[in-house]
């Protein structure tokens, strides 16, 4: 039996702009993703046999091959032409319903994992073209760190990676947002107002972190009405962050504070909002997408 034990990174869009919407009905995006220090462990083990089993500690999580986890079992055996018996266990940090990629890195953590325990060879590209097949979001968590994404989300171009100084702080209520729901929602929008791009990619480039807070933007703000959203951006604002934006379709919100807040000042403002939110995390960028424990 071979087994392996790691951390796989959550995301935050630090802009999302929605840009068109392709014959098959899909949206393409201009988003600048950032790994952070929110993480899922993953525990694999590789054995002979066939089949795959799944368990998670957290409720509601299906175990089954409607898990992104076990669907990249599937595939990434699939792919090698292997048959192999898998046991995978889920270790959850990273909410559900938060937009912020916590089934996503859960697949790119199997894909990488058991490439690794395998000895399949593929490249970070060629997980990267299995990962895309289950979710728009695997490609970026199987990359990590910086990166402007286009498309559907899989044509990826890495950026510099954000200084690990840039403290910001994670929060989600009990409200969650259907991302089927949220673009449908978007189509509605008569003149909506984009998140500006360049601004961010200049920010990024420069390393500018007071451009880069103020260019933080998310156009799928402006197509949902939730309430947690609206009263989590208020909060982290009251408490000093200087931007607060809604990751990915939602529901959390991560607030950016300025170089000059203290981590007292971060630790009072994440135990005030500890009363508040069932979910709150003081993150960092994070520029590698795993750490095998």
């Amino acid at each position: 039996m071979k087994q392996m034990t790691l951390r796989a990174a959550a995301k935050i869009n630090l802009s999302l702009d929605v840009t068109g919407r392709r014959e098959d009905g899909y949206h393409t995006l201009a988003s600048i993703f950032q790994g952070i220090t929110v993480y899922d462990t993953i525990e694999l083990a590789v054995q002979d046999g066939a089949g795959i089993t799944l368990t998670c500690d957290a409720p509601g999580v299906p175990c089954d091959e409607h898990n992104l986890a076990w669907k990249a079992a599937a595939a990434i055996l699939d792919a090698a032409g292997m048959q192999r018996q898998i046991t995978i266990a889920l270790h959850k940090e990273i909410p559900s319903g938060a937009g912020m990629g916590g089934g996503s890195a859960d697949a790119a953590g199997v894909l990488w994992g058991l490439n690794e325990l395998l000895g399949c060879g593929f490249t970070n590209a060629r997980l990267r073209e299995i990962g895309v097949t289950l979710g728009a979001d695997v490609p970026f968590l199987l990359l990590g760190g910086t990166a402007l994404a286009e498309g559907v989300g899989e044509i990826l171009t890495p950026l510099k990676p954000l200084p690990a100084s840039q403290r910001m702080i994670l929060v989600k209520g009990t409200q969650s947002i259907s991302t089927p729901a949220a673009y449908k929602a978007i189509d509605t929008l008569t003149e909506p107002a984009h998140p500006d791009t360049e601004a961010m990619l200049r920010a990024v480039e420069t390393q500018d972190m007071a451009l880069l807070r103020r260019s933080c933007g998310n156009l799928f703000e402006a197509a949902i009405d939730c309430a947690d959203v609206t009263r989590a951006k208020q909060r982290l604002t009251e408490l000093g962050a200087e931007c607060a934006v809604m990751t990915g379709s939602g529901a959390a919100v991560f607030g950016l504070f300025p170089e000059n807040a203290s981590d007292q000042q971060i630790a009072d403002a994440a135990a005030v909002l500890r009363q508040e939110f069932p979910f709150v995390q003081i993150a960092a960028p994070a520029e590698q997408p795993f750490i095998v424990l």
